[in-house]
């Protein structure tokens, strides 16, 4: 074998070698965490009800939703009452709220939080009572109601001697709400399902597809960078969640932008592993200024007409420290950055100046966020 021969095939097998180390090192994650099925999703539910049996920390009589809705539930069971006569203290209005998680059925019970709208103290001890909840549509999915557990307090006499613990006036009601109505999901009735990415990137998307299609021959397609598009097969037509589950467990390499997101609040940087920046030289380095005042008297000599003068003198001193001059090459990325900045004493703060600055002079090939 020639020379050449030989030196084209150690290239081959040096840039596999580090291609290898590469792909090893590379993230790779299952399609399952990046990526979720369209059509499977929560929905939220809302209703507005009323707390009893509060001691006395209910709304006052000048909440007139209170004294309405008190009224209107007094006469569902047949009692006629004058508005204007009740007491409500120990009533609070609420607004119940809850999510509808995908796939439970009638009968299943959720979780409802329980939130005062009025000027109630507080719902600890309190029991919801009857509460519809509605959807967007307007439709009534779930009934809620039972007792409210705040895990907080309110105690003192109301002189301004009080103490509270955590938020009173909103309550938890562990499965107080009865799912009455079930929302369909209609997965795979047209013979296809599409995932949704959870950070849409083009090439994510296409090694989505790449990696299905690996599995279960042309059957993904990617739409675009937040979807891809995937055809049943015919012998998975009547066992869609083993297919969903085989698709979920793939394994997938995900790409993200270059990125570096900074906190100027806590001086905190955060930054991808793919962030370079091009050839820079940056100067650190500050000047301190100084200015002192000092009063000097002078007293004028004994038995003579003068008058004791005070002066002032000021003294300015100018202290200009060493810049501190680094140069990175071309190959260094923002970690080599900020850990030469680090060596020569930069502070948080300043390491996020300087960053700023290096994205004004386009050396930073990254998005740089600021929060």
């Amino acid at each position: 074998m020639s020379i050449k021969k030989w030196t084209a095939l150690f290239t081959a097998l040096l840039c596999l070698t580090f291609s290898c180390a590469a792909f090893a090192e590379a993230p790779v994650t299952r399609i399952k965490d990046i990526a979720k099925v369209q059509g499977v999703r929560a929905n939220q539910l809302v209703g507005y009800g009323l707390v009893m049996g509060l001691n006395g920390t209910g709304d006052s009589n000048k909440t007139l939703e209170v004294l309405q809705s008190v009224a209107n539930t007094l006469r569902r069971f047949g009692v006629t009452v004058d508005q204007a006569s009740l007491k409500t203290k120990n009533v609070a209005a609420v607004m119940v709220t809850a999510t509808l998680p995908p796939f439970v059925r009638e009968g299943d019970t959720i979780d409802v939080t329980v939130s005062s709208m009025g000027d109630a103290k507080s719902i600890q001890g309190g029991t919801l009572i009857q509460t519809p909840l509605q959807a967007g549509n307007g439709e009534v999915y779930a009934v809620a109601q039972g007792a409210v557990s705040t895990g907080g307090f309110t105690a003192g006499n109301g002189g301004g001697n009080t103490r509270q613990k955590n938020f009173p006036t909103v309550g938890l009601t562990p499965n107080g709400a009865i799912v009455e109505r079930t929302v369909e999901e209609d997965l795979g009735r047209d013979g296809t399902i599409a995932l949704s990415l959870a950070n849409p990137d083009f090439t994510t998307a296409a090694r989505i597809a790449q990696a299905v299609n690996a599995r279960y021959a042309g059957c993904a397609t990617a739409a675009n960078a937040g979807r891809v598009d995937i055809r049943i097969p015919p012998h998975f037509r009547n066992n869609l969640v083993s297919f969903i589950a085989g698709i979920e467990e793939l394994p997938v390499m995900p790409d993200n932008i270059a990125k570096v997101v900074v906190n100027e609040r806590t001086g905190t940087i955060v930054m991808g592993g793919d962030v370079s920046v091009d050839t820079i030289a940056i100067a650190q380095g500050g000047i301190s200024i100084s200015i002192e005042q000092e009063a000097d008297v002078s007293q004028p000599t004994p038995f003579s007409v003068g008058s004791t003068v005070v002066t002032k003198n000021a003294s300015v001193d100018v202290d200009e420290e060493k810049a501190n001059t680094i140069v990175l090459d071309a190959t260094a990325n923002v970690s080599d950055v900020v850990g030469a900045l680090n060596a020569v004493g930069a502070t948080p703060r300043d390491i996020i100046s300087i960053l700023q600055a290096i994205k004004a002079a386009g050396a930073l090939h990254a998005e740089l966020e600021i929060i």
